[in-house]
């Protein structure tokens, strides 16, 4: 950053994502969600460093050349849906044109009937109208874009799909369609041996509870919670006193807002980071909480849940 200062936008990120399955990550805006889809992609700016290693089968991302990754993983091996679509939509080319020009690049799909035949198909998976399908991104709504971005994220068949907020802008009846189109795609096998990966960022409780096979739970830059989606949105509920924050802020809960707000990524606490919110706290969260799948000196056990 200017004057040589350095900020930790993600630290200590360990997970891994199966075929067949879908980690859905949450947390509050700035937490570093983003930057670390950016950093699986090699699209991070120019002053960021990454350090330690992100593994796609034997490829290395962290490492890979951008080459490689132009080439070889960006649309092919990871489809993104990205959390801005309408700054990554060609602005004077139509959606039919971009769709079609995807489906060339990326399938072996050859002239111009069946390109156009594949891009309508690859409208419908993600439910953009048929009829707006010459239109420019300008002429898009929010919604509309999103799911443009969707349908082009999709046509690759990628093995890993990297979601960041792919339901931003939709009404509720389009969020489940969207999630439940997802969700198909990672179930199909597709022969990819057992299915596709899904990596969803987002801010949607609801959404994630309809789609995620596990939930990572993110905060000032770190992972602070791992959990079975089940178990997190069910009984027992999560452990960490920050995840239980974000559920007891949702309207069909007992809405109410996490207190305060999160720390800058710049000066950072020594001890847990949540600290200064959490009603739990003691003189121990001065020292950093211990590493695993609760990030918590005082974490919720069952015993309290039925307490």
């Amino acid at each position: 950053m200017p004057g040589g200062r350095r900020v930790a936008a993600v630290t200590d990120a360990r997970f891994d994502v199966a075929p067949g399955e879908c980690l859905a990550l949450i947390g509050e805006s700035g937490c570093g969600k983003s930057v670390l889809a950016s950093a699986l992609l090699g699209l991070l700016p120019g002053n960021a460093r990454t350090a330690g290693s992100a593994l796609l089968g034997d490829l290395d991302l962290l490492t890979a050349g951008e080459r490689t990754l132009a080439r070889t993983v960006r649309g092919r091996l990871i489809g993104l849906v990205p959390q801005s679509p309408a700054a990554h939509l060609t602005p004077v080319r139509t959606v039919r044109s971009q769709l079609q020009e995807t489906v060339a690049e990326l399938t072996a799909t050859r002239g111009r009937a069946a390109l156009r035949a594949a891009a309508e198909a690859a409208a419908e998976r993600a439910a953009f109208p048929a009829d707006h399908l010459d239109r420019h991104p300008h002429q898009l709504s929010g919604g509309l874009a999103q799911r443009a971005a969707t349908a082009l994220a999709l046509v690759g068949d990628a093995p890993l799909l990297l979601a960041d907020e792919p339901t931003t802008g939709l009404d509720r009846d389009l969020v489940d369609r969207t999630v439940d189109e997802l969700r198909r795609h990672i179930d199909d096998p597709g022969g990819h041996g057992g299915g596709r990966a899904l990596l969803m960022i987002t801010h949607d409780l609801a959404a994630a509870e309809r789609i995620a096979d596990r939930v990572a739970v993110m905060y000032a830059g770190r992972i602070v919670e791992l959990a079975h989606a089940k178990a997190f949105f069910g009984t027992p509920g999560p452990r960490h006193p920050y995840s239980r924050a974000l559920l007891r802020a949702l309207p069909d809960r007992a809405f109410t807002p996490v207190p305060g707000m999160p720390p800058e990524l710049g000066d950072l606490p020594a001890g847990c980071a949540f600290a200064a919110r959490c009603d739990r706290a003691t003189d121990t969260c001065a020292t950093a909480p211990p590493a695993g799948q609760v990030a918590c000196h005082h974490p919720h056990v069952p015993e309290d849940v039925r307490a």
